[in-house]
């Protein structure tokens, strides 16, 4: 059958299939009922004729392009020119992306429980993960991996590196070290483990405040919060004054665990509203009864690498007055993106709502401002910037574009990975004393705590 043909039979049949089942608003099936007849004729024929114009291109390059392409190669890249060309954040998965993104929202997977970077060509240890398969087999904080299997990984990415050393759970590998004082390599055989992510971390500051950190919102993070300031409460009972909850460099994650967060926080009223193509479409999410910090003040953490779920959780507690914003600007990426499995091919990422938050605002290409500014110190900056949402080409705007700030504020780079996705910044070390704007929401908590004692003792006077 002559590939115009083939095309235009499929895209027949498909179209078809979609009058048939797909669902109408009322007002969509009057409009249709209504409609002179002439106009929906005239339509499918337009329809149609930009699917022969694509058979016709698709014939072309697969009969003439220079080097030969396979016909399933083609299909993915037109569909994804597609999908990209709508936005920044709508794009096609095949299989291994596909697979890739459900590990990082499940939080677990099978690995040796490393976190690593790249220096100079070669994967550094950054550390092992407490209790996991690499810990056990004494593998260390800067240590250099050079071989995998006895294949040296010189020339590799940090990505393949990773994708190498995961695998099924039970299976070995070999993994050659360099270690500094040791004049031979080591090699060490690793049995494969479930590893689970752990997107929660928290620590007690002067024996006063609670700080947790929640680095991605995957599927553990709600059970991770709760355990964390279960924890924090047992240690300091009733010198607790109040909590940080640090949101920096959070690209987000999964919308139900933004929302669960939110409403750990929160009593009632609402958390996000998510408004897609239609009105039936809209949706809106409440809290529910209950605050894990019993009413003490707590300051949110952002700054340009806060996006999406870590967004909705800011602009949430600041609305409602739960917590006060501190920081910079956020990232400003209020779409919600649908993922669509495609049986045998992957999935599709799909943009289909705007996310507002409870008063109303979109943060779409504008972000969270923050009640309190604070920039990084200059010790703490780095060189290059981090885009915003608003500087990606064919980002959607924002609804309400004419409140938009106009303003550029600086923001933060890092190249580091997670756990054998590989380190990022979540680790909490020494450095923090460096950490400008934590000291300044720590000073902030001491000082809404001393201003709440004074009154209840005028009061009680």
């Amino acid at each position: 059958m002559h590939i115009r043909n083939f095309f235009l039979t499929v895209a027949s049949i498909a179209f078809a299939g979609a009058i048939i089942s797909a669902p109408v608003s009322a007002q969509e099936d009057e409009r249709m009922a209504g409609a002179p007849p002439e106009v929906v004729i005239n339509d499918t024929s337009e329809t149609y004729r930009q699917l022969n114009l694509f058979g016709d291109v698709f014939e072309r390059v697969r009969s003439q392009y220079v080097d030969e392409r396979g016909d399933e190669d083609l299909v993915e890249t037109a569909i994804n020119g597609m999908l990209v060309s709508l936005d920044p954040h709508s794009s096609y998965l095949d299989e291994d992306d596909f697979e890739e993104m459900q590990v990082q929202t499940r939080g677990e997977f099978g690995g040796l429980g490393i976190e690593v970077t790249m220096e100079n060509g070669i994967v550094k240890v950054v550390s092992p993960i407490d209790d996991t398969p690499a810990y056990r087999a004494g593998v260390q904080a800067g240590d250099y991996i050079t071989h995998l299997n006895d294949e040296s990984i010189m020339g590799l990415s940090l990505s393949d590196a990773v994708d190498k050393m995961r695998g099924k759970v039970g299976t070995d590998i070999k993994l050659t070290i360099r270690r500094e004082n040791s004049p031979e390599a080591i090699d060490v055989s690793i049995t494969r483990d479930i590893i689970k992510i752990q997107s929660v971390k928290h620590k007690v500051i002067d024996d006063s405040i609670g700080y947790v950190r929640i680095t991605t919102f995957n599927q553990n993070a709600e059970s991770g919060l709760k355990k964390s300031v279960k924890e924090i409460k047992e240690e300091l009972g009733d010198h607790l004054l109040g909590f940080v909850l640090d949101l920096r460099n959070n690209p987000g994650g999964l919308l139900n665990q933004a929302i669960a967060v939110s409403d750990a926080f929160l009593d009632k009223g609402e958390i996000v509203s998510t408004r897609g193509r239609h009105d039936y479409d809209t949706k809106r999410d409440n809290a529910t009864a209950g605050d894990i910090t019993d009413g003490l003040p707590v300051i949110v953490l952002v700054n340009g690498g806060s996006a999406s779920a870590s967004e909705i959780v800011a602009g949430a507690l600041q609305d409602h007055r739960r917590a006060i914003v501190l920081g910079t600007q956020s990232f400003g990426k209020g779409s919600v993106q649908t993922i669509i499995p495609l049986p045998g091919h992957g999935a599709m990422r799909l943009t289909t709502a705007r996310y507002y938050t409870p008063s109303g605002r979109s943060i779409q290409a504008k972000g969270i401002e923050p009640d309190i500014t604070v920039e990084m110190a200059k010790i703490e900056q780095y060189d290059e910037r981090r885009l915003k949402e608003s500087d990606l080409r064919g980002a959607l705007e924002n609804p309400n574009k004419k409140d938009a700030s106009e303003e550029e504020p600086e923001k933060e780079t890092s190249e580091k990975k997670k756990d054998e996705t590989a380190a990022d910044d979540n680790k909490i070390a020494k450095e923090d004393v460096k950490d400008y704007q934590l000291s300044r929401a720590v000073d902030l908590i001491r000082g809404v705590s001393l201003y709440e004692s004074r009154l209840m003792e005028t009061k009680q006077n």
